[in-house]
């Protein structure tokens, strides 16, 4: 056996590899550069991946210009139950609807989620930044300078998504677009 064996898998199965021992998401320009290759082989060799995937128990998740591989969504319950996590998944109504909030403004501050809530929302956003699915993503330039709440890789796994894109089209009431306007001024 000499030092080093040339590796002779397909590109999609190396990535496969890679991201199994991934401990977070990585990006293109990592996995290229650890296999040597062009990051356009990469995303045409991920995209291949993500299609041997669908009948797998096992997807790919897009974030920020990174990947991670996950499990498939379909197997959150039965993960959950394997894992003895069932109580810790559900999420209140208002922390529905707070994590709704920030993930169709992200980045968004906790004074805009309160203004639209009419609420204070610091409880709420305290516990969905304990379940790691937001993330403090920044601060704003005004006065305070607030801070702001992004979600998280965790918040896609854990409606089964693989990018932000994949949310539904957000439906705006008659009342919702007179508020608009009103804020618009």
């Amino acid at each position: 056996m000499s030092e080093k064996e040339p590796n002779d898998l397909p590109l999609p199965v190396q990535l496969e590899g890679l991201l199994f021992v991934a401990a977070e998401p990585v990006s293109l320009a990592h996995l290229a550069e650890a296999l040597d290759v062009n990051p356009t082989l990469v995303e045409v060799a991920l995209k291949e991946l993500e299609t041997t995937l669908i009948h797998r128990g096992l997807r790919l998740q897009r974030y920020s210009g990174r990947v991670q591989l996950t499990t498939a969504p379909q197997m959150a319950e039965t993960i959950e139950r394997f894992l003895g996590l069932e109580a810790t998944t559900h999420l209140s109504r208002a922390a529905l609807e707070t994590l709704a909030m920030i993930a169709y403004q992200q980045p968004v501050t906790r004074p805009q989620i309160d203004s639209v809530r009419g609420v204070n929302s610091e409880s709420m956003l305290k516990s969905l930044l304990n379940k790691g699915l937001i993330f403090e993503s920044g601060r704003t330039e005004g006065p305070g300078r607030p801070i702001l709440y992004s979600t998280s890789p965790e918040f896609l796994q854990h409606f089964g998504l693989s990018s932000i894109t994949e949310l539904p089209p957000l439906e705006l009431t008659e009342s919702d677009n007179n508020h608009d306007d009103m804020l618009k001024g």
